[in-house]
């Protein structure tokens, strides 16, 4: 069944934080939501619950457990348990938790970045340190600094917080960088905590996303797995996501950080995260190549532009642009002025930078590309 990504649609005046933050002139292309209708299944859930006309208290539903299970051991080859799988409202409270877990306020976080800022602040808004390593360009790709990585862990040092696939740099790290990983995390005995939202959005034919916790034995018991259909289907604004923790003493840790703060799992997030995973298949094979198309677009018409650079995705609908001008101190605000809304560099500690949204219809990208070309051409 084909699916009309280039259907425009118009969110002004919806209640969009990502159309209805700037003026009516401004072409926002920065918050991570994508501008398709989400799968008919999905609004069919939906409409099925609103027609009760009952919106009480709900319960995530063995069927929800059951295509989660099954999700993850066909797609990701991770065979996991029901009693693992702790329903979230959002994966942010998930990151934020996990920061949560130690009693030690000396205790330190380690991540990479640039990175999506909450992976930064899920520590330091609870006072802990957070260690932040930059990412190294090469072999033609953004890579893992473990010499670095080396320097700055210390006896203090906790956890370290992954992002995979990387926002905003698009990585998926294979099979012998998350194994570097989780030797580095067992060495210095680091719980590996990694947002993995992004994983049914590989753009790459050839990557794989492999959940670091399913390398083996010793990371899965020492690992937090934060997942959710929110990227892939386009429902972040329901909520529902999930944390996959096999360690029970992690996972009770987890959930009593969150007792009495995190909301209720409400009966609408439940069965629109059913209805993704169970029926929203052929609609993410092709978004995926929707998606694809839009990349390869974009990444050439970007490095005809003088003083941009982009390099390719592996995955994720966000392309990390690097701008050489140094005349411009806040590339967000300099491209408001020429009808563009975009996510600044600074906000994931990756200066001279911005991430763009291509998560879009074509014909909103190529207004994009105009816009970029008179802004830096």
């Amino acid at each position: 069944m084909p699916f009309n990504f280039d259907k425009p649609t118009n969110r002004k005046n919806s209640g969009s934080i990502k159309w209805d933050k700037f003026p009516d002139d401004v072409l926002p292309l920065w918050i991570a939501d994508m501008d398709f209708e989400s799968p008919v299944e999905i609004t069919e859930a939906l409409q099925k619950i609103v027609d009760h006309k009952i919106y009480g208290y709900a319960m995530g539903s063995d069927d929800l457990y059951e295509v989660i299970i099954e999700r993850l051991a066909t797609r990701h080859n991770w065979k996991v348990e029901k009693d693992w799988i702790v329903l979230l409202p959002g994966l942010v409270p998930g990151l934020h938790a996990s920061a949560r877990i130690f009693n030690d306020t000396a205790a330190e976080i380690m991540t990479s970045t640039p990175v999506y800022l909450h992976l930064s602040l899920a520590g330091k808004t609870i006072g802990l340190k957070t260690a932040e390593v930059p990412f190294v360009w090469q072999n033609e790709r953004w890579e893992m600094d473990f010499q670095e990585m080396e320097k700055q862990v210390n006896a203090n040092t906790k956890m370290y917080m992954l992002c995979n696939p990387h926002n905003p740099n698009g990585r998926v790290f294979d099979k012998a960088e998350l194994t570097a990983l989780t030797a580095f995390c067992e060495k210095h005995e680091l719980i590996l905590v990694s947002d993995e939202i992004h994983c049914d959005l590989i753009l790459d034919s050839e990557a794989k996303h492999i959940s670091a916790a399913s390398l083996d034995s010793r990371t899965e018991q020492n690992s937090i797995t934060l997942l959710a259909p929110s990227k892939t289907f386009n429902i972040a604004g329901l909520g529902g996501s999930m944390a996959i923790i096999p360690n029970p003493e992690i996972r009770k840790k987890f959930q009593d950080v969150g007792f009495g703060i995190m909301p209720h799992n409400n009966y609408f997030m439940a069965q629109t995260m059913l209805a993704a995973y169970k029926h929203g298949e052929p609609w993410r094979k092709e978004l995926v190549a929707y998606l694809k198309s839009n990349h390869d677009y974009l990444l050439e018409e970007i490095n005809k532009i003088p003083s941009l650079t982009m390099a390719p995705l592996e995955a994720t609908y966000l392309a990390w642009i690097k701008c050489d001008r140094k005349d411009i101190p806040n590339l967000e605000d300099y491209l408001i002025n020429y009808g563009l809304g975009v996510s600044g560099g600074h906000q994931f500690k990756g200066k001279g930078y911005f991430r763009l949204n291509f998560g879009t219809q074509r014909a909103n990208l190529e207004l994009a590309v105009e816009r970029l070309k008179e802004a830096f051409g």
